[in-house]
């Protein structure tokens, strides 16, 4: 148990002795006392607002519920604890506390920022899911990076995380691609033809057509016009497929499961509309079949199967989501385009009338990405004249920029993407900053190496005790719950800015902390120091995707 869980543990194990002495009168349970760690030194290790937290609960001061506590709390890590203010609680560590706790984490070495299993339920997410129409674009972009970092630290923390890709390849879309390809075969083997006017017009269409000429010919030219759009629909898709497959493994994105709509037609959609029939949420009106999902929440019934007995976008999502309570996951969790909001309240009523806990379904909304450079907003694909690919911004700036860039704010809100900043090689830069923290590190390595000085024994960590060494120290310490906290929250921007500030205090340690040309046993201190330090930005870093050079 990391030091800071101990000291929570020992919060909570004062309160109820306080509460047994009925010093502190309260029946039901309380929250947790959240440590945090003080911005400085002079305020403690820890500190924690508990006390002013659970004034109304025990319905008294602050400053009393604090008293009580620190007369009961009982630990051999701490040297004192002191009330601050109305009844801020902060925490001092005796002083071998934290270099027992270092030489922990050196131990671990690369298991640091693993945290033990937390059973094994396991979580679905699902993500990116775009229709294999055309090229992923940079919003895709944005769920690929969120989605795999989610699964990443998810599965850092301790959760059996299991990823899946839902095919969206059946329905109005994959016709349209299948005339759309069809008419741009007939026009590049000499034809004239009119494109179909709601056709896929992207320079994408064309490049899948030339690569089905390249390796078919015009075999298909002559066919009926049924079988000769239907195969060409197949051959489109496939080679759909597997680009947008090549851009995601490119991008550092791979799937545990690919789900194909096609599964779900017709008999599983059937299935769940008479099961919904059954259960009275289903009625028929006007010739079609309504979902009664305004009964849960949505602001109005919704058609599932349409006058003319096809099944809507909604009757498929309600047979796949279906399908996933079937598979007995214990979470479900879908990352979706933030207009695709108003669907959540009609799935969970589909869910909530088939019998199955609505609430384990959690839904991650994705804001929209504008991309600027040189100060303007960047709305078109040069070469297609579309909306931008995510293979273009990855050629742009790289994959790591684009993932890090992605993940610096919250999914949540709309991220402003600098293709200028992206691309700079300069501490402006936040993942070139960290990067070349990174390779920093190596470079001190490479160098001790060469003068001869190498870890060796049992690094003597107490000699460390300046300002520098203790805050780089105490930000590594930081790092599971940092990984706890994102984990939770979903919240792969926790990761972003956490290694970010770790970069940042390695460079004030590197300012003000020789190695070569100082006493043997401190320098062999230090390089064990940077060695965590560099296992932990390496290890976040690869929990957002993002690499971490040893040269740059």
């Amino acid at each position: 148990m990391q030091t800071k869980n101990k000291i929570a543990a020992a919060v909570k194990a004062a309160v109820e002795a306080a509460m047994n002495d009925g010093a502190l009168k309260f029946s039901d349970a309380l929250p947790d006392a959240a440590l945090d760690v003080p911005p400085k030194k002079e305020f403690g290790d820890f500190a924690t607002n508990f006390a002013m937290q659970t004034a109304k609960i025990f319905r008294t001061s602050p400053r009393k519920i604090a008293e009580e506590i620190k007369a009961r709390i009982d630990s051999d890590l701490l040297e004192r604890v002191e009330i601050a203010g109305a009844g801020f609680m902060n925490f001092y560590l005796k002083p071998d506390v934290i270099y027992r706790e270092l030489k922990a984490i050196y131990d671990a070495g690369a298991n640091y920022g693993h945290l033990p299993n937390k059973g094994n339920v396991t979580i679905q997410i699902e993500y990116v899911s775009a229709n294999p129409t055309g090229l992923l674009h940079v919003g895709h972009g944005r769920g690929a990076a969120a989605g795999s970092a989610i699964i990443n630290i998810m599965r850092a923390a301790g959760y059996n995380v299991e990823s899946e890709y839902y095919i969206n390849d059946a329905g109005n879309q994959m016709d349209k691609l299948a005339l759309s390809v069809d008419a741009r075969y007939r026009q590049l083997l000499g034809q004239t033809v009119e494109f179909p006017e709601d056709g896929y017009r992207g320079e994408d269409i064309i490049d899948t057509t030339r690569r089905i000429i390249k390796r078919h010919g015009d075999k298909y030219l002559n066919l009926p016009d049924g079988e000769r759009i239907k195969t060409l629909g197949e051959l489109a898709y496939a080679d759909k497929m597997l680009e947008l497959q090549a851009d995601l493994r490119k991008f550092g994105v791979q799937f545990d499961k690919w789900f194909s709509e096609r599964t779900l037609h017709p008999d599983k959609i059937n299935a769940a509309i008479e099961q919904l029939k059954e259960r009275g949420g289903i009625y028929e009106a006007d010739g079609a079949l309504w979902l009664a999902s305004s009964k849960y929440g949505d602001d109005k019934d919704r058609v599932v199967v349409r006058e003319n007995g096809e099944p809507t976008y909604l009757a498929a999502d309600i047979a796949y989501h279906k399908n996933k309570y079937e598979r007995g996951f214990g979470e479900l969790i879908n990352l979706w385009g933030a207009d695709h909001h108003g669907y959540v309240a009609r799935v969970k009523a589909a869910m909530t009338m088939l019998g199955y806990d609505a609430d384990k379904l959690k839904i991650i909304f994705l804001q929209m990405v504008s991309l600027f450079r040189s100060g303007e907003a960047v709305k078109m694909s040069k070469r297609a004249g579309t909306a931008i690919p995510l293979r273009e911004l990855m050629e742009e700036v790289g994959t790591d920029a684009a993932r890090y860039f992605f993940l610096m704010r919250s999914t949540d809100s709309q991220l402003d993407f600098d293709l200028d900043l992206a691309k700079s090689q300069s501490a402006d830069n936040p993942v070139y900053y960290i990067q070349y923290a990174h390779a920093r590190i190596c470079s001190i390595f490479r160098q001790t190496k060469e003068a001869g000085l190498t870890i060796k024994g049992e690094p003597k960590f107490a000699l460390m005790n300046s300002a520098a060494e203790m805050d780089l120290i105490n930000k590594i310490f930081e790092y599971p719950d940092e990984i706890e906290r994102a984990a939770t929250e979903y919240a792969p921007q926790r990761i972003a800015r956490y290694v970010y500030d770790l970069a940042s205090t390695f460079s004030a340690f590197y300012r003000d902390c020789r190695i070569l040309g100082v006493e043997e046993d401190l320098a062999i201190a230090r390089l064990a120091l940077l060695k965590v330090t560099r296992h932990t930005i390496q290890h976040a870093l690869g929990l957002l995707g993002v690499s971490a050079p040893e040269r740059m």
